[in-house]
């Protein structure tokens, strides 16, 4: 059954649709002119926008990309309209890319400005719900970075970049904190049994507590907590 339906298969239209054989040269032919032509326009963006891509820069990467691969493979698409685009985008990039140095409204406006996540080893919260960050996630960038816990860290800004800046207390300055290893916010509580320090789990909010009831957060105003870590950094 199987090899009645390979012998009825049209091979030519399974490899190449409705192109002709013939079309791979010119295949070879658009892909090397369109090559050439991503590589030009990259030159003429400059590195920062290879390197350091801002929403704005990706937006026009994403641009160039477009309209350098339909044509490579698209009969319908011809390369002079894509060098078109080509031209288009990088001037718009090199206006935008003019106001953004002109006009510092306007540059927070396409590429947004840093915001301060981590404040004295405690979470920002109204900033941190605006960035749409997952705790697990930034967690995990954090102990990349070889932390802990937030009372180690003095402030962590949100770049406009994307990344992540962090700026540490001094050891002997290091606090009690949220510790963030994994697993460590599992068991969150509600009743404090033994006296010690203990950080709210959403906010990160640290004092020292004794038995009983927990109580709300005076931060945050919720009610689970985890007994604070007060490590140092390891470096």
């Amino acid at each position: 059954m199987l090899s009645i339906f390979l012998l009825q298969l049209d091979w030519k239209e399974l490899l190449m649709g409705h192109e002709e054989w013939s079309f791979i040269l010119e295949i070879i032919l658009r892909t090397a002119i369109m090559f050439l032509t991503i590589i030009i326009g990259l030159r003429v963006l400059g590195k920062r926008g290879v390197k350091q891509l801002s929403i704005f820069e990706l937006v026009v990467i994403i641009g160039l990309g477009s309209a350098a691969g339909d044509p490579m493979f698209n009969k319908d698409v011809g390369i002079v309209s894509s060098i078109m685009v080509f031209i288009v985008i990088i001037l718009l990039y090199t206006i935008v890319t003019y106001l953004i140095a002109k006009n510092k409204k306007f540059e927070q406006l396409i590429e947004g400005k840093p915001i301060c996540l981590i404040e004295n080893g405690e979470f920002s919260i109204d900033n941190f719900k605006k960035e749409n960050l997952g705790s697990d996630e930034f967690f995990a960038e954090l102990r990349l970075r070889g932390i802990s816990q937030l009372g180690q860290i003095e402030k962590a800004i949100e770049e406009s970049s994307g990344e992540i800046s962090v700026f540490f207390f001094e050891d002997e300055k290091v606090k009690y904190g949220l510790p963030i290893m994994p697993d460590s916010l599992d068991q969150p509580l509600k009743m404090i049994k033994q006296r010690d320090h203990y950080s709210c789990t959403f906010c990160g909010y640290t004092e020292e507590k004794q038995t009983g009831e927990a109580g709300s957060c005076k931060k945050c105003k919720k009610d689970e907590w985890i007994c604070s870590s007060n490590k140092k950094r390891i470096t």
